[in-house]
């Protein structure tokens, strides 16, 4: 079996956030991987289904919760493009999953408190931050731009 990188599940989930800049969502996509297969897919769809809570994560949460029929995911690791904001580390803490990566910080909207005393995830859970992180924000850079 191929085991494969943070890199090349990131580039995974920046086709789902190509999916949600080709819908004129903000551009965030994310997937849930578990022993090396991707259980979960999502990209921002709050503009299409009309819900502010339609986060790439939420959904990507909910595909994975579905797909093993379980509410948590302790052996799973998501990757998304984007700095997950304070709601998406709530889901996040709640499926108490493993492991979070993610690209391009996001200073604006990203939970940026990251101590041991207000860390917002799992006790357990391990973070990963900047893998293609320029990729990441670029998409994210250019969606905005496009909208001035």
């Amino acid at each position: 079996m191929i085991e494969y990188s943070d890199t090349y599940f990131m580039q995974q989930a920046l086709k789902e956030a190509a999916l949600a800049y080709d819908a004129d969502e903000v551009p965030v996509g994310a997937i849930v991987v578990m022993n090396n297969r991707i259980i979960g897919r999502g990209h921002n769809q709050v503009e299409l289904l009309t819900d502010a809570t339609a986060h790439a994560e939420i959904l990507a949460l909910t595909a994975a919760f579905n797909y093993l029929g379980a509410k948590y995911l302790p052996d799973a690791t998501l990757y998304v493009t984007v700095e997950p904001c304070l709601m998406c580390c709530g889901a996040l803490y709640w499926s108490k999953i493993g492991r979070i990566v993610y690209g391009a910080s996001d200073a604006k909207n990203g939970y940026r408190h990251l101590t041991k005393e207000n860390w917002p995830f799992h006790p357990k859970t391990e973070l990963v931050k900047g893998i293609l992180e320029e990729e990441c924000a670029e998409l994210m850079k250019s969606f905005f731009k496009a909208k001035r």
